[in-house]
């Protein structure tokens, strides 16, 4: 019973120290890097509304970008005093406050958000 007491340990430590290797860590990314991506996930240049902005008003490309590096900035922030406690990563973070799964105007693509952040992010790396 100590050997599997121990193992399920030593595999937790492992999963807590290393779990997050398939994460996307925004530290490897600059906030440009960050709002280009959500640019992307957002729809580009067939979106609606550039950068997904519906909080506040925005009119065209630069204006929405501005608020949307607003964003990420003023998040990065929030994540490094108190996110951390919450949020495994930067990004997860991020997606609860920028596109959140449920709300009245998620037509059901809300949850893929994060997962196409990372997968653009990852893109452009290389």
């Amino acid at each position: 019973m100590s050997k599997f007491i121990t193992i399920t340990f030593i595999i937790l430590y492992l999963l807590l120290a290393f779990g997050t290797w398939s994460y996307v860590h925004a530290s490897d990314y600059t906030d440009e890097q960050i709002v280009d991506a959500i640019y992307h996930a957002e729809g580009g240049t067939k979106a609606k509304k550039p950068f997904g902005i519906l909080s506040v008003p925005c009119y065209g490309y630069e204006d929405c970008r501005k608020v949307c590096l607003n964003t990420v900035k003023n998040n990065r922030k929030r994540y490094a005093d108190y996110g951390y406690k919450t949020h495994p990563d930067y990004l997860s973070f991020l997606a609860s406050w920028y596109c959140l799964v449920g709300v009245d105007n998620d037509n059901g693509t809300n949850k893929f958000w994060l997962k196409n952040m990372e997968v653009i992010l990852e893109g452009n790396k290389k």
